[in-house]
């Protein structure tokens, strides 16, 4: 088998034949049958490869790519060192085209990005009298370029000139004019000197807008028509060589068949964006302002209403008009190219991308030797599929074409594609081989690049032979992508970035041919066993239809896979001037078993409560997509798709669904990687979850694995104890609050941060013990969930308060009581409503969590409340140290003043009571026991610990705050006593009291002694002559409160008599 014939039947392997093993002393040349010569240098990380071909820059970029290489960026050091060697050492001089590393790749744009608003000028059918006038006079031309936006009436069928230049001298100096052939087409022809030039470039007659551009040079004679971007019709040579006359008229949309008058082949439509240069445009400033980018050099009239005079019959309106270079800057100045070279330093230059430049392929090392191992196991001892496919490759030598770099066109593509399925077919039993499949994914890569537009000497497809492209080229990919492939992908990972470079080649081929695909039909489907591809096509005039499509149904009642853009978003593609839409849309269900189930997809894992802890992120579901095209242009539009979860969860494991998309852009030499940007998931369901995207590419599901810590019978005892701790907590809390009210406890500081402290925990666990009862209902769930984080916070925020207030008593602050307390108000309030109405205005979409009523634990709402609460902790515990400290020295110092003796032995004693007795005081008011919840992932016990010691915190304030505490005890104790001394004076009963040794001391007058009228004495003895009486006053009473005592001398014993007076009834 010759040189020529191999490099046809293994689909244009990297190298075809390798003479020897390339090494850093010199490169290696590599020859095929056309002569053709590739050069190789070897670095230690990379392979870099001259392809002497001259090709135009996309050319060689799809040359890079079908080689599974990259056009050489020349940046890095290692990188320009090593092409700079290869192109020494090959004693090359010439430019060579380089890529841009800084110029990003191009994307569908979105819709609101791709339309400006012009103002054009109407011509009505209604009147053939319409004509615009240029205000302004023009020298004579040597070389001359007009640009102009036309709308072609479709119901005009008459010949029209678009724009007409006269000069006194000469009427018919420059002109272009169009007309409608049999074909419903618009041919257009340039009149250059009076020469009239024939009907070739031509654009459909659609009633669309179309960017033409026209240009002429006097020293070559060479002139040129473009539509949209592309050159149409080109030539040279006119009858005069001479400059375009000066001094002349430019009207639009008539002909001059007098200077400035007689005008008969009037212009039906719109015209816009008129603009004129004095020199010859180049290919790439044509295709910049056919995308709206200006071009101002050397530029005569720009387009401007101001400058225009026309007819009364025509209109100014608005229009609006497609450019996709508003905000996707193209590089005016062409593509980049190595230009020379001098001292190991390059120059970089720029150039029209449609030149023919050699270039540099860079691959890796590793790469590079994995594909030549692959060459020589092919060379040496061909596969089964590579017989079969050289047997049938004897009958269609003729099309495989002359050149190995790419198809140039559709007829060998299908060629390939057509010897390719059947040998597919008669090597089922045998299956592919590693190099097999990697001749295949090449030869995809390929015919995704053929030309979309037949080449002049092809022949016209039929729409069943486009089909018949279609249809072999996803039965080639899903013979690759088949799951009996899975361990053969793991052999080729060297060489091939993965599945999704297949799934890369699918999407250009479908969306290139899809204007050919649909010029007959409105629908297609092809379905093979593990891709389901189906294109749909409508026109948005006769009103947006549905856009769902659905992977096939692979059970009954089990909800399959599906997207579908918004009837909103197709209609704002209505509104903003598109007509047809065509949607590309793929399902992938093979995928997930290809991809090496070792290299864990690297994301940030969602923040738990420490019942699960992670494990790693898979892919979970097959791959979906929608490409979007408005009139044949990439579109990015918002979608929504619905994915089936197919990894089953073993026991102990639970899988957190996560949306997400394939980003080519992301690592592009590695082809990519999973990106979540833009993505967001609307609903988890048992077995499927819906997402939403802002934008269109492939889908899927990725599940963080989780392993679960808990079981659910400790899931379920720590919910129960929750709900009885909240409620034992929140009754202490509501006696320790009623206790100060009532007792009259006196007014502090310390008493108010305690009164509003007790109020932000008591409502926020109230609302926790509720939360789940209003789980159910969304909108109720996030007002709960709000309130929660502001209560939590405000609990949070009156511990930092105690704090402080324990600072300033330990530490001597210069601020006063009132001044104070604002402050301590400004924290404890101010702060959570400040925390909680800035995260709502951030993250108003993220802040609830999916399955209950709090934050969401999954983003970075979370931290709007753990960073707070982290602090308050931090500050807390300085301020508990602190507090230890200075209790310990005044236990030392009240120890040796006591007792120094004995201090040494009480020492151990005091100190241990000291340390103890505020760390037990202060834990429930400071919050420190919810330390405990940043260590509850590390074991199920601590989860236990940490709900008992929160969930009785209220009791536990109740007990040290309230029972124990001196200033509500002697509070209770006033009242006691303010009782006892009201049932004492209200008393109407005399009782008899005698002297006792526990009679409490009274307080007797200063006053002397003044008689008492006598009373009767039931002591034995003589009467004594005189009485007297005495004011004596208790303590225990208020001042207004005094007993009379009567004191009679009497024989032998003196004897006081106490006469108080008992209230009826006591």
């Amino acid at each position: 088998m010759t040189g020529a014939l191999h490099t046809g039947l293994i689909l244009f392997l990297f190298v075809v034949v390798c003479e020897s093993e390339p090494t850093h002393s010199g490169p290696d040349r590599v020859g095929d049958s056309h002569e053709q010569s590739r050069l190789v240098h070897l670095t230690s990380h990379w392979a870099f490869q001259l392809v002497n071909d001259s090709m135009a820059f996309s050319r060689a970029d799809r040359f890079c790519r079908g080689q599974f290489s990259y056009l050489a960026t020349v940046e890095q050091l290692e990188n320009e060192e090593g092409a700079l060697e290869l192109l020494q050492q090959t004693g090359h001089h010439s430019p060579i085209w380089v890529r841009d590393p800084s110029k990003p790749t191009s994307k569908p744009l979105a819709l609101s990005k791709q339309y400006l608003q012009f103002s054009a000028l109407n011509f009505p059918k209604e009147s053939r009298e319409g004509f615009a006038r240029v205000s302004m006079s023009f020298p004579p031309l040597s070389s001359v370029s007009v640009c102009v936006r036309v709308q072609w009436n479709p119901e005009w069928n008459e010949v029209s000139t678009i724009f007409s230049y006269a000069a006194p001298v000469f009427t018919n100096e420059f002109q272009l004019r169009g007309q409608m052939d049999k074909q419903g087409r618009i041919l257009l022809a340039l009149i250059i000197h009076g020469k009239h030039l024939p009907y070739k470039a031509s654009f459909p007659n659609d009633g669309l807008w179309h960017h033409i551009c026209v240009m002429w040079h006097q020293s070559s004679t060479h002139w040129a028509i473009y539509v949209d971007g592309d050159r149409k019709d080109s030539g040279s040579g006119t009858d005069t060589s001479r400059n375009i006359y000066g001094d002349g008229i430019l009207i639009l949309g008539q002909d001059q068949d007098s200077f400035g008058g007689n005008f008969t082949e009037p212009f039906i439509g719109n015209i816009t964006d008129l603009n004129v240069w004095n020199m010859s445009l180049e290919t790439r400033h044509i295709r910049a302002l056919n995308a709206c980018s200006p071009v101002n050099k050397d530029v005569l009239f720009s387009w401007n209403l101001d400058h225009l005079t026309s007819h009364p019959v025509v209109k100014e309106v608005e229009v609006l008009l497609f450019c996709p270079a508003v905000h996707q800057q193209m590089e005016l100045q062409g593509c980049r190219m190595l230009q020379s070279w001098s001292d190991q330093l390059p120059l970089f230059g720029l150039t029209d991308c449609s030149d023919a430049l050699p270039f540099i392929c860079r691959s890796s090392r590793e790469r590079y030797l994995k594909m030549k191992q692959m060459t020589d196991s092919q060379n040496s001892q061909p596969t089964a599929f590579m017989n079969h496919l050289m047997k049938y490759s004897n009958k269609t030598q003729e099309v495989l074409g002359q050149q190995p770099s790419e198809l140039s066109s559709l007829a060998q593509a299908s060629a390939l594609l057509d010897i390719s399925v059947q040998a597919l077919e008669d090597t089922q039993q045998e299956g592919l081989q590693p190099t097999d499949m990697v001749s295949l994914i090449q030869l995809l890569s390929l015919t995704a690049d053929v030309p979309t537009q037949p080449l002049p000497d092809a022949t016209n497809h039929s729409q069943d032979t486009i089909q018949e492209i279609s249809q072999h080229f996803i039965s080639v990919a899903d013979s690759i992508i088949s799951e009996d492939n899975a361990l053969k992908w793991q052999s080729i990972k060297e060489v091939v970035n993965g599945p999704m470079d297949v799934v890369k080649s699918i999407d250009r081929m479908v969306t290139s041919l899809s204007p050919r695909l649909m010029a007959e039909t409105d629908h297609l489907t092809i379905h093979r066993p593990n891709i389901k591809v189906e294109v749909q096509q409508q026109r948005l005039q006769e009103g947006p239809r549905g856009s769902s499509f659905c992977g096939p149904e692979t059970e009954k009642h089990i909800n399959r896979d599906c997207i579908s853009v918004p009837h909103q978003m197709i209609q704002d593609l209505h509104n903003n001037g598109f007509h047809k839409l065509t949607l590309v849309n793929t399902w992938y269900g093979s995928l997930r078993p290809l991809f090496n189930p070792e290299d864990n997809i690297t994301m940030v894992p969602t923040v738990t409560d420490g019942s699960q802890r992670y494990l790693g992120t898979v892919l979970g579901s097959s791959v979906i997509s929608t490409t979007v095209l408005g009139d044949n242009q990439p579109v990015s539009t918002a979608v929504r798709f619905q994915l089936r979860h197919r990894v089953q969860n073993p026991t102990g494991t639970v899988y957190d669904p996560v949306c997400a998309f394939w980003d080519f852009d992301l690592t592009p030499e590695s082809g990519g990687w999973w990106n979540t940007k833009g993505c967001d998931v609307v609903s988890k369901q048992y077995g499927y979850t819906v997402c939403y995207c802002n934008h269109t590419t492939n889908f899927a599901l990725l599940l963080q694995v989780y392993e679960a810590q808990r079981s659910p019978e400790n899931e379920k005892a720590l919910q129960v104890l929750t709900f009885i701790g909240c409620g034992v907590s929140l009754c202490g809390l509501l006696f320790t609050f009623i206790l100060f009210i009532a007792v009259g406890v006196p007014k502090s500081d310390r008493t108010t941060v305690h009164k509003n402290l007790i109020v932000a925990l008591g409502i926020a666990e109230l609302l926790l013990m509720c939360s789940d009862l209003v789980s159910a209902n969304e909108a109720t769930c996030f007002v709960v969930t709000a309130l929660l984080h502001l209560f939590f916070m405000a609990s949070f925020s009156w511990m930092l308060v105690e704090g402080l207030l324990l600072w300033s008593k330990v530490v001597s602050v210069n601020i006063s009581e009132d001044r104070r307390m604002k402050l301590y108000y400004i924290i404890g309030w101010g702060l959570p409503v400040l925390i909680v109405g800035v995260t709502l205005a951030v993250s108003m979409d993220d802040y609830k969590a999916d399955d209950h009523c709090w934050l969401n634990v999954k983003t970075d709402t979370i931290w709007a409340f753990v960073g707070p609460v982290i602090f308050v902790l931090a500050v807390n515990a300085v301020v508990l140290c602190r507090v230890v400290m200075v209790t310990v020295s005044s236990a030392r110092r009240r120890a040796k003043m006591l007792s120094p003796s004995s201090a040494s032995k009480m020492q151990t004693f005091d100190l241990t009571w000291a340390v103890t007795r505020p760390v037990l005081i202060l834990l429930p008011v400071l919050g420190l026991t919810w330390l405990c919840g940043v260590l509850v992932h590390l074991s199920v016990v601590l989860a236990y610990v940490f709900i008992a010691l929160n969930a009785l915190q209220g009791l536990y304030i109740f007990l040290v705050y309230a029972v124990y505490n001196s200033e509500v005890r002697n509070a209770i104790k006033r009242i006691k006593e303010k009782r006892k001394a009201l049932s004492f004076t209200n008393c109407s009963q005399p009782t008899s009291f005698l002297p006792s040794q526990r009679a409490p001391i009274t307080s007797w007058g200063g006053s002397p002694l003044t008689p008492s009228s006598p009373e009767t004495s039931e002591t034995s003895g003589p009467p004594s002559s005189t009485s007297m009486s005495l004011v004596i006053k208790n303590e225990s009473f208020r001042k207004e409160n005094f007993v009379n005592f009567s004191l009679k001398p009497a024989s032998g014993n003196q004897v006081v008599q106490l006469t108080g007076f008992k209230p009826s009834g006591c």
